[in-house]
């Protein structure tokens, strides 16, 4: 099974922290435990440029593939990790692991692309950089001292602001997921397919606003590499990271047998009651998030390399082509975490604030032009003759904003 979870960069309260952890990502190739010093990487500190620790990562192919360093330590505070995959076709992500947890992650590395940037703020203590698929999957990265206690001037103060704001925008999301998945529960238990359906698609956008925040939750009493306990797997999985071990759950599951089957069987009305389950158990445990500004930054990026890799692809829905619904609420969840951030980095860089607003309301109103109101969701069919026809106008529209959106991380960490 390929990784395919999305930015885990939340961070979780102090009393969730016993019974929550961020997890890893299941059934990568090679073996994920204990770490190795990378060969080819400097021993010595990272260079500091614009406030923040900077470190390339350079994954490349050939007899053996690999993932190279610049330097395996930093000081502590914002660091910014480039990540570039040059000519590995057996690698495509990265993560900063500390522990169990995933503190940062880039994926969908195809190699050839631009290099993708990563913001981090550190403190003190011993990580590792792991890229599946590498010959050395796993490479010590030290950061030394301890990170600076943000100044509460009026960039800070009014950033804090924004992520106290968003935190709320999530929480609103979530009790909303409870509601309509409990919407589309009630519907299949009543056995009307239609309905159904239709329930299915009102429900699909919640999740998608807030993956990036969310995907990265245990039940409690499972190790970080059982999908069984995995909540992002048990409520989103779909075909191409099935886990046979586990086997189908969430909402791609219900979706197989609505479209597939054509039918509601008893199977289904259970994978509705344990999604019902799961989103409620969600919605509790996301109760102890806190956000830092590069948070909500990387939560954005994450949500738009969600677009780029499910969506436009048209893998995510796969049964349904209920793809644009997702899509848009991709968008919306980062313009969101954007709007949060915007009145702090009017401050720091008018603009390109300027700049990030004018993509996103390109985008908007590209995705208006597929509007259909008398379709459950709101938008039309992502057909496979649509795809063929538009997948590289909407592919460019997301790009053309994933690359200035990709540089506010760096700015909000290290702004004074």
């Amino acid at each position: 099974m390929q990784p395919t979870s999305a930015t885990r960069r939340a961070v979780a309260a102090a009393g969730l922290a016993a019974a929550v952890a961020l997890s890893l990502v299941a059934c990568a190739s090679g073996d994920q435990g204990g770490s190795s010093s990378a060969p080819s990487g400097s021993s010595t500190a990272a260079p500091v440029s614009d406030g923040a620790s900077q470190v390339k990562i350079t994954m490349t192919g050939g007899d053996a593939d690999r993932c190279e360093l610049s330097s395996t330590s930093a000081k502590a505070g914002p660091v910014t990790f480039t990540v570039e995959n040059v000519s590995s076709t057996a690698i495509t992500e990265v993560e900063l692991l500390q522990g169990q947890r995933i503190v940062g992650e880039k994926e969908n590395l195809a190699p050839g692309l631009g290099a993708a940037k990563l913001t981090l703020t550190l403190t003190g203590g011993t990580y590792q950089v792991y890229c599946p698929g590498a010959k050395t999957e796993t490479q010590d990265f030290t950061v030394t001292g301890k990170a600076a206690t943000q100044a509460a001037g009026s960039v800070q103060t009014v950033l804090a602001e924004g992520t106290k704001g968003y935190g709320t925008y999530v929480a609103g999301v979530l009790a909303d997921m409870v509601t309509a998945v409990g919407n589309l529960k009630s519907a299949v238990d009543s056995g009307d397919v239609a309905d159904a359906k239709a329930k299915y698609a009102l429900a699909r956008p919640f999740y998608e606003k807030v993956e990036s925040d969310v995907d990265g939750f245990l039940l409690p009493g499972y190790k970080a590499t059982d999908n069984k306990g995995n909540l992002d797997y048990l409520i989103d999985m779909r075909a191409s990271n099935l886990d046979p071990a586990v086997g189908w759950h969430g909402f791609h599951a219900i979706e197989r047998d609505l479209w597939q089957g054509g039918k509601i069987t008893s199977s289904t009305k259970q994978l509705a009651a344990e999604l019902d389950t799961n989103v409620q158990k969600l919605a509790q445990l996301a109760k102890g998030l806190s956000y830092r500004p590069e948070d909500l930054a990387n939560g954005a990026a994450g949500l738009l390399e969600e677009v780029q890799s499910g969506k436009i692809s048209g893998e995510e829905e796969a049964y349904s082509h209920t793809d644009l619904i997702d899509f848009a609420a991709n968008v919306e969840g980062a313009q969101q975490a954007f709007a949060y951030l915007e009145p702090g980095l009017k401050k720091i860089d008018p603009d390109l604030t300027k700049q990030i607003s004018a993509r996103f309301t390109d985008i908007t109103t590209l995705l208006d032009g597929y509007r259909d109101p008398d379709i459950p969701g709101g938008y039309v069919y992502y057909t496979p003759a649509l795809k063929k026809t538009d997948a590289s106008k909407l592919s460019h529209a997301v790009q053309a904003l994933q690359e200035p959106l990709s540089t506010i991380a760096e700015k909000v960490a290290t702004a004074a």
